[in-house]
């Protein structure tokens, strides 16, 4: 199994044997149930659909979803996704994935929602340097010159400008798993991962490094 769904907690530090401080973050990983196994006959493709096994189960289930679940004969979950795996891997309905698919000294990619910012304008969006902070400027954080007047007479698309920063899907590749704690289902990643308290990502084995 390639990957696993888990919650971010907060970010904490730990000491190596030599004493070296290491900044980390704690995630939830797990444990999951698998909902559906794709297959390449069937489907197209080989994959499995996992499924975050939570305290408390969503409130709300649509009919579709709520035969969907039963079909495969589990619980109803908040979040679903799906990862790769190999044609001769035999996963099927029901089966449990834990955090213990992972071990120290491993590197991972963290896929998440990063944290929303709101309207920013084009110094902080951008990093535009702006112009001088001098008395009677008139030009602090403007973006300035967007476009000519007589040509081209318009605004050519993707100019950077200011609006809505961030809450975006972000994916933080080659971090380092310091410690499994398989028995709390506890995954120390070193550094930061994107999202807030609460968010939910997507651990998954690096794809390169």
């Amino acid at each position: 199994m390639e990957g696993i769904l888990g919650k971010k907690l907060g970010m904490t530090q730990i000491f190596d044997q030599d004493g070296t401080m290491i900044p980390v973050t704690v995630v939830k990983a797990g444990p999951c149930v698998v909902v559906e196994r794709r297959t390449a006959a069937r489907d197209g493709y080989e994959a499995v659909q996992l499924g975050l096994v939570e305290e408390q189960p969503p409130r709300h289930v649509t009919k579709p979803m709520a035969g969907h679940f039963k079909k495969a004969g589990v619980t109803p979950v908040r979040r679903l996704r799906e990862f790769a795996v190999a044609a001769e891997e035999a996963w099927a309905a029901g089966d449990q994935i834990k955090v213990s698919i992972f071990e120290p000294r491993e590197y991972v990619d963290v896929v998440g929602t990063g944290k929303g910012k709101g309207f920013q304008g084009v110094v902080r969006r951008h990093g535009f340097r702006g112009g001088r902070a001098t008395h009677g400027s008139m030009f602090h954080r403007a973006p300035g010159s967007i476009g000519g007047s007589s040509y081209p007479s318009r605004v050519f698309p993707g100019m950077r400008a200011a609006g809505r920063m961030g809450g975006k899907r972000v994916t933080a590749k080659n971090l380092l798993v310091v410690k499994v704690d398989a028995e709390n289902d506890l995954l120390y990643i070193r550094g930061g991962i994107p999202g807030g308290k609460n968010g939910y990502v997507a651990i998954q084995r690096a794809k390169r490094g």
